[in-house]
């Protein structure tokens, strides 16, 4: 099968697609056929070498999320599940590749209502934006902002802020605003304009996906009884934010959403959505598995907009 490698650390020409074995299933695992492949913003800053989530040295096949379908079975596994459309998270590496071998217990059965491609976009992107908002308990009627809105993981956030009765502040680079209001943000802005908070004005939630000053400067903006939900670093560091700071302005920070049985079924809440029509993941540019590193380099020169898929 072919697969994109990354052999060492580096800048996105490091990734580079190789004949390889195909996987072999071990007992209870299936081998899934791949037609896509998720790419997440954590992934871009794990080949850099930067610090992360999760660290896996070289060589590995990157990769933590797939759709296909299933095309064989190991032991103790229902044959019954070959022909099946899934996803399923890989453990960590292996998913920008033709073929997975992963556990049974880690699939998700696709609903006939929802495209695979749609399913894979909600993969990692779906089960966050999910948990973020229950975390953050948002009530009708709340000013919320959302940053980094027009990415896979914001542009969900919008609509699900909005379906919470939410009055949505979606913030993004200049030229994505117009997809940011497409999304249901009642207010988009511009966070590179150095004013754009005072556009913003006071808010009860931040969901903080881009971190440094970005994120420090939106904290302000938060009334007594507001909630931080800290998820991501697109800007390289995480929010500069103290338990002291916090509890002095009267707001609470929120860093974790759930154990792997809630975040489960957080994926099987974005899922049924989808499939119900009520969230839409916005897919907004796919690249050929040998092409992996020029999906890594547009994600890192912040042009995309919303997820980015390997079809493979």
């Amino acid at each position: 099968m072919r697969a994109v490698w990354l052999r060492e650390f580096g800048g996105p020409e490091v990734l580079a697609g190789e004949e390889t074995p195909d996987p072999v299933t071990g007992p209870g695992q299936v081998l899934v056929q791949v037609a896509f492949a998720n790419i997440t913003f954590v992934e871009t800053q794990f080949r850099a070498g930067k610090p992360g989530p999760f660290r896996v040295e070289p060589p590995v096949i990157p990769g933590n999320g797939v759709g296909g379908v299933v095309s064989a079975v190991g032991e103790g596994v229902d044959a019954g599940l070959i022909g099946t459309r899934v996803v399923t998270s890989t453990g960590g590496s292996g998913g920008y590749a033709q073929q997975v071998a992963v556990d049974a217990e880690l699939l998700f059965e696709v609903p006939d209502e929802l495209a695979l491609d749609t399913a894979v976009a909600l993969l990692a992107d779906g089960r966050t934006a999910t948990g973020l908002v229950r975390a953050a308990v948002i009530k009708p009627g709340e000013r919320v902002l959302v940053e980094a809105a027009a990415g896979g993981v914001g542009s969900l956030l919008v609509q699900l802020a909005k379906a919470a009765g939410a009055e949505v502040v979606g913030a993004a680079g200049g030229t994505k605003l117009a997809e940011v209001r497409e999304f249901g943000a009642d207010l988009a802005v511009d966070y590179r304009e150095p004013d754009w908070s005072e556009r913003v004005g006071p808010v009860d939630v931040v969901f903080d996906g881009v971190g440094g000053d970005v994120g420090a400067t939106a904290f302000q903006l938060l009334r007594r009884g507001g909630r931080m939900v800290v998820f991501g670093l697109s800007s390289g560091d995480w929010t500069p934010i103290s338990d002291e700071e916090a509890e002095a302005r009267g707001v609470d920070v929120v860093r974790g959403i759930g154990n792997p049985a809630e975040m489960r079924e957080f994926t099987r809440s974005a899922l049924t959505e989808a499939a119900a029509g009520r969230l839409r993941p916005v897919i907004g540019q796919r690249f050929p598995l040998e092409r992996a590193a020029d999906a890594h380099a547009a994600m890192e020169s912040r042009v995309t907009v919303g997820k980015t898929l390997l079809d493979v």
